[in-house]
């Protein structure tokens, strides 16, 4: 008998599903929850029909399949050619539908080696000590993690032979091969880490001290935005009627109208929004919150992505996924995509593509409108006011005030 799915319960009727009849209508309901279509969850359920065949053929139970067993179903398959995209994640999530609901068992804890170990100690040193967020600890770990694997290889961690020479060496070796900005990056990274090894008693000497410091000015560049034309072209163009436009134009207008970051996107729940005074609760760097105003436009878009683009879930994030599943927005990357995207369609070919090019737009538009830095700072929600003075360079009118003749040159 062929597979076929009832609309009003999901369940698959299959002689072959044995103990999966039980559990396939719940899990093809928590699909139907994240907002994959019918006509995706006949695909989706016809590899699991596949599947428990192949468990039958190899007499496994489902309290002994593993993500090992999933690989080896999915190599004889390939060699069949009857792998479609999609498959191997649903086979994974089917595996943790299963273990939530008690039927097949955990992974067995891992045993953790000494680096494991002491990674994960400063990764508690520095979110209880030092107070650092999810995406810094992201930053610091693979710095840790790099010098730990150059230094000693796969043999075992004698931290207390670390020496000078090699923290130099470690930094001059890969500084060739970065950026001023990422160099100095690692170097506060790595300076942590052997700051951290020193208070555990690892090193004899705070190594941190080895870590030359980086030659970068920090007011030697220029911000990079978009003219105002421009960035009303931008906002123009992305204005389009789909369910991706819409949502698309509410995140360009929020960075191009307040300047918010990537990650203060991301961040954004549907209880930030207080619609009767019309108020943004802003979740910023470091656990900080700001209230701005929502401007007319930004609050029309807001609202029109609510009624007519947004999924219907139960999450509390503000933007959600077009596509199934539904969830949130990864990370900040998902909002420099929007912004190339937009770009594409705008025509426009800036050399800085990401978020803050839009929110450096912002800043230069309000200094040609006569803002002063302390009033731009304040919108851009920066924590110290040196910060804003990079935006002094681009104000050519009050710079050419105070420009002295070039010696030899005309008076």
């Amino acid at each position: 008998m062929s597979g076929q799915i009832f609309p009003e319960s999901g369940k698959l009727c299959d002689p072959y599903y044995g103990l999966l009849d039980s559990h396939i209508t719940a899990f093809s309901l928590s699909l139907s929850e994240k907002g994959f279509r019918q006509a995706t969850l006949k695909s989706k359920l016809q590899v699991i029909r596949n599947f428990h065949r192949w468990l039958i053929q190899k007499c496994l139970t489902l309290g002994s399949i593993n993500e090992e067993t999933v690989n080896v179903f999915f190599a004889e398959c390939q060699r069949a050619g009857h792998v479609r995209r999609g498959d191997h994640s649903v086979m994974l999530r089917l595996l943790k539908f299963l273990r939530e609901k008690g039927v097949t068992p955990n992974l067995p804890p891992q045993i953790i080696d000494n680096e494991c170990s002491l990674e994960n100690k400063f990764l508690s040193f520095l979110k209880s000590e030092r107070g650092l967020s999810t995406a810094t600890l992201r930053t610091y770990l693979p710095v840790a993690q790099l010098f730990l694997k150059e230094r000693f290889g796969s043999g075992s961690l004698k931290l207390g032979e670390v020496t000078p020479t090699d923290v130099t060496s470690f930094v001059y070796r890969h500084a060739r091969k970065l950026s001023p900005r990422r160099t100095q990056l690692m170097g506060t990274a790595l300076r942590s880490f052997l700051r951290f090894l020193h208070l555990r008693g690892e090193t004899l000497t705070n190594l941190s001290n080895c870590v030359l410091p980086v030659a970068e000015w920090r007011l030697s560049n220029i911000p990079k935005g978009l003219d105002p034309e421009d960035v009303d072209k931008l906002l123009a163009d992305s204005k389009r009627f789909t369910e991706v436009g819409i949502r698309d134009h509410a995140v360009l207008l929020l960075l191009a109208r307040l300047g918010l970051r990537a990650g203060e996107i991301v961040a954004m729940m549907l209880d930030d929004v207080d619609w009767d005074s019309g108020v943004l609760m802003v979740r910023g760097k470091g656990s900080r919150r700001d209230c701005l105003p929502i401007p007319h436009d930004v609050g029309e878009a807001l609202a029109t992505y609510l009624r007519l683009s947004r999924p219907h879930c139960s999450l509390r994030k503000f933007f959600i996924r077009a596509r199934a599943p539904h969830q949130g927005f990864s990370g900040s990357a998902a909002i420099d995509n929007i912004i190339r995207r937009a770009l594409v369609l705008a025509k426009l070919n800036p050399s800085r593509k990401g978020a803050h090019l839009l929110r450096h737009s912002l800043a230069i538009r309000m200094l040609g409108n006569g803002a002063s830095l302390g009033e731009i700072g304040e919108i851009l929600r920066h924590s110290h006011p040196n910060t804003t003075e990079i935006y002094a360079k681009v104000n050519l009118r009050a710079l050419s005030a105070i420009a002295q003749p070039w010696p030899g040159g005309e008076v």
